[in-house]
């Protein structure tokens, strides 16, 4: 580890270790899986923080991360100049932060990394401690889901559309034959994730525009995928979030929330320059570090009994 990384490190988890009392796990947490939709790479740090944080310190039996796209702005497998490709800058951001989380009270111990298949296609799987990692690496469709040329022009968006009949992974590690398609394999993640959790949870960005206004096409999509692969699974907990319209709203964390959220998201930024590319502190610090929106709709009353004694049991 560089003495950048180590300090980057240090001053965060220094953040994290002050004497205020510890987030309590909530009741029956043992027995949740909780699953964080990403459209981009920085996104659950920024928008979905610090209920990530809590669930990796022991609010969920295992927290998963799933990144959909690439992050690529457009550059595919390119570098944009600089000594290695933008997706694995971004990539490297991502694990940098989860594995800061889950060392939080822990010792750090080796990652282990493969390509798994789901429904025929090859994705990128990291597991430390109890987090996971999936990286799908589809293109970055732009704000709007038009996407970028050097991509041609693929995107969520226009997957969900029909507007494209295939979309494929930057690296030709997949390629997705339809909106049904990508479902399909999102599905397969989630059930093999979850095992014989009795609760899931599916952390997502909010599709009511009433709610959250003018979000980032990927975002929106990303949430369509994982809602519609859980469309008619048992026992499933749903948390939408505020993304870009969060910037608008008046901070809502405490002074220890808002130290959790600004220390994973340093953490990620140091991963990827790490990576030889640049970063935007300033821009995100002050628009969206310290607000955590989100509501919830929860399985009914069965499951939730039912989560609270498998817990107890186990």
């Amino acid at each position: 580890m560089s003495l950048s990384r180590s300090v980057v490190r240090a001053c965060a988890l220094a953040l994290l270790l002050s004497p205020v009392a510890a987030i309590a796990a909530e009741p029956g947490g043992s027995g949740k899986v909780s699953f964080y939709f990403a459209a981009h790479e920085d996104d659950w740090q920024l928008f979905m923080n610090p209920t990530a944080f809590e669930d990796v310190l022991g609010g969920a039996r295992k927290t998963v991360f799933v990144h959909v796209t690439a992050g690529d702005d457009g550059l595919g497998t390119g570098n944009g100049g600089r000594a290695r490709p933008y997706y694995l800058a971004r990539e490297n951001g991502a694990l940098e932060a989860i594995r800061f989380m889950a060392d939080a009270d822990r010792t750090p111990i080796a990652d282990s990394d493969s390509a798994m298949t789901f429904n025929g296609h090859r994705v990128f799987r990291v597991s430390y401690q109890t987090a996971i990692g999936y990286f799908l690496r589809l293109p970055d469709g732009d704000a709007n889901g038009t996407g970028f040329a050097g991509t041609r022009f693929q995107s969520l968006r226009r997957l969900a559309d029909g507007k494209i009949d295939t979309l494929s992974a930057i690296d030709s590690s997949a390629t997705y034959h339809g909106w049904g398609d990508l479902v399909a394999t999102v599905r397969a993640i989630i059930a093999y994730e979850r095992g014989q959790a009795p609760l899931i949870q599916l952390n997502v960005a909010d599709p009511d525009p009433g709610i959250n206004p003018a979000d980032h096409s990927d975002h929106l999509m990303t949430a369509k995928a994982a809602l519609d692969a859980a469309n008619d699974m048992r026992c499933v907990r749903r948390a939408y979030y505020i993304d870009y319209a969060s910037s608008k709203l008046p901070e809502n964390l405490s002074p220890q929330e808002r130290d959790m959220e600004s220390a994973v998201f340093a953490v990620t930024l140091e991963g990827v320059m790490a990576f030889d590319h640049g970063t935007e502190w300033h821009h995100y610090d002050q628009s969206f570090i310290g607000r955590n929106y989100f509501r919830v709709q929860e399985p009914d009353g069965h499951c939730i009994a039912g989560a609270a004694m498998a817990a107890a049991k186990h």
